[in-house]
């Protein structure tokens, strides 16, 4: 398939030449992953794209056998589209596709946020009450507020204490940095999201299991409600 030098396979070459760091210890195919995994997330793969292998290679100076594990691993997760006969492609996701992931996150979070309602100990809740003191600090600061969006939901599943619970919920997280409309991007909504949280996290001080899920719940189909206006 021909690649035009503004195509966003071969921007991510180029990407890949710009980062060329010696790869780690890990497994060359896992590397490889995460960085295509780091491309797609910062839009040097759009969604939508071909990946280039041979483009991709060269650049990374291996051979395909590692990428074309990598790219399983992506498939996996759901960032990477295989077709047959006509290679990967970064997925692009559906209105339908970002409704069943929100409804899957909502189900899943919400039932974490009642169990650390029920059972987290009083440093636990403690420690999501001070990543909500942040989050209202740096209200002003779109990236820090997305970054400690994201830690404040990955913390409140560790404490909940299910790990395949918390390894779906990340993964269906990864799929969801593929939707170019985010939630939070519309107008008022960091406002929105952040007073859920303040009542959530009020729920989850008071050991509210029912009032905590519900609330998270609702969190969940307000996003939805955010995005799809976008």
């Amino acid at each position: 398939m021909p690649v035009s030098a503004s195509d966003p396979a071969t921007v991510a070459v180029s990407s890949a030449k710009s980062v060329a760091a010696p790869l780690g210890q890990r497994p060359l195919y896992q590397e490889v992953a995460e960085r295509l995994r780091e491309q797609i997330f910062n839009r040097e793969l759009e969604p939508g794209s071909w990946i280039d292998e041979q483009k991709l290679t060269a650049a990374l100076g291996i051979s395909r056998t590692p990428l074309r594990e990598a790219l399983k691993v992506l498939a996996v997760e759901g960032l990477v589209t295989m077709k047959l006969r006509r290679g990967a492609y970064v997925t692009e996701m559906s209105k339908q596709d970002v409704s069943q992931v929100y409804h899957l996150l909502g189900v899943l979070e919400s039932d974490a946020a009642a169990e650390v309602a029920r059972h987290a100990g009083e440093g636990e809740l403690a420690e999501l009450a001070k990543l909500h003191e942040q989050l209202e600090a740096e209200v002003e600061q779109r990236d820090a507020f997305f970054a400690t969006n994201e830690t404040f939901h990955q913390r409140l599943l560790q404490i909940a204490g299910n790990r395949w619970r918390t390894q779906i919920v990340d993964d269906l997280r990864k799929v969801m940095k593929l939707n170019r409309h985010h939630s939070l991007f519309r107008q008022g909504r960091v406002g929105e999201s952040l007073a859920e949280h303040r009542a959530l996290v009020q729920a989850l001080l008071a050991r509210d299991a029912d009032r905590a899920q519900a609330l998270m719940r609702a969190h969940f189909e307000n996003g939805l409600a955010a995005a799809s206006a976008n």
